[in-house]
This record gives structure tokens, sequence and C-alpha cells, in this order.
């Protein structure tokens, strides 16, 4: 092999490798008790399996629990966050919507305009922060990184995947195949630009995530956490 390719070689052996964009977070606010929820619900479950580059959350209103069927996976911290989102919108909160990065709302049975959102929000040129996170049994460890900006570090606990047989309500007689149930929303700092370390304890749900969300209400950062040695 010559110098030069022996010199090419080695350039691409040392190279450092380009860190992966942050997932785009895809929010779902629907609900086990509302009719029209289940198609939005069968896409966010597509969307969670063979796109990495997106991180798909279905969050479970407690509006519809009265209507003839409780949501078992409902919560309360779902309903306050989507009235959040719609208070930015200036609109009144309805199932199923699909909120990208925070910034965008949307029927989330409309494939079109969701995956023309996720796209203006992969091409975004905006200052963002990196986050990571890894779990070590009972405990997890955040990292953010510095940047410019601020915002609420939120962990995220979520099942993967249940399956569940409606008895009453709108639902009667389906069963629900659902992805990516939030099971737990909850603030556990704050970043203000300067590198942050954090050790929250794990939260509920089988997988976890972290959210950087600033006060106008976009991610900045995103990132799933991975299991680290126990």
């Amino acid at each position: 092999m010559s110098v030069r390719l022996v010199a090419i070689a080695f350039l691409f052996l040392v190279a450092p490798v380009a860190a992966s964009a942050r997932p785009v977070v895809v929010e779902l606010f629907t609900s086990e008790g509302c009719s029209s929820c289940p198609p939005a619900d069968a896409y966010l479950s597509e969307l969670s399996r063979g796109r990495p580059e997106l991180l798909p959350l279905a969050f479970h209103v407690t509006y519809w629990d009265g209507l003839g069927w409780r949501d078992p996976y409902s919560l309360e911290a779902a309903t306050q966050r989507q009235a959040e989102y719609s208070a930015r919108f200036g609109q009144s909160p309805y199932t199923p919507e699909m909120v990208i990065d925070g910034q965008k709302g949307l029927v989330g049975s409309n494939r079109h305009a969701a995956e023309a959102a996720i796209e203006t929000a992969q091409k975004a040129d905006e200052a963002g922060v990196d986050v990571s996170g890894v779990r070590h049994g009972g405990t997890l460890s955040v990292t953010v990184g510095p940047g410019t900006g601020h915002g609420r570090v939120l962990l995220v606990g979520y099942d993967t995947d249940h399956v569940t047989e409606v008895g009453r309500g709108e639902n009667t007689g389906r069963t629900l195949r659902e992805s990516n149930i939030v099971r737990s929303i909850q603030a556990v700092g704050e970043w203000t630009g300067a590198p942050l370390k954090l050790e929250p304890a794990a939260p509920a749900g089988e997988q976890a995530a972290i959210l950087i969300q600033s006060a106008d209400g976009a991610i900045i950062g995103a990132a799933r956490v991975s299991n680290g040695a126990h």
C-alpha cells in the first residue's frame, strides 16, 4: 500500500465520528375512550418502530375517563401538559392531538401533516443542547452539555407496548395495541447554559427519556436513556 493510501486510511480511523442529530420528539395526546384515537395510536406505534430519528411518546389524558371508559394509562400530568400546549397554541384541548418538538400541533391521525412537520423539525437550523442518560439500577446518570439558552430538564418514563381490551365507552369491544405509553413525567432540574449533571431516581415505566424544554415550549434537547451496568 502506498504512503498516500496509508495516510488516507489513518485519517478515516482517527477522524471523529459526527454525533447523530437528536431525535425529533413526537407527542400524541390520546385516550382509550376516544373513538377517533385508534388510527393516531396505530400511527404512533409505527413511528416507534424503525424510526430511531424520532422519539414518539403517547400521553393519555384524563378528561375522557368519566365518559364510559377509564383509560388505565391516563395521567393528570398528561392532561396538564396538553393544557400548557393549548394555551400556547391558542386552542382548546382535543384528542387525538400530536405535537412535534413542542412547537407544532396537528390532528394526530393526519399522517401527511405529521410527516411534513417532522421533516420541518429535522431541517430546523436551531441551536440545541447535547443530552444523554444512562440507567444504573434504580438511578439515572444524566449529562447535559454546554450551550446557549435555558430550559427545564424533564424525565419521562414510558412503557414500550400494551394491549387493552376495551369493555365500555366509544371503543367498546375493540382491542387496542398502543406503544410508548407515558407512565410518568417530572422536572428534575434546570439547565441554564452551563454543563449539568444530575442523578435522579429512575421513573415509573419500562423505558426512560430526557427532554430539555425551553420556556416557549420548544424541545431543544432529547435523548433516550440507555441501560448501563448494574
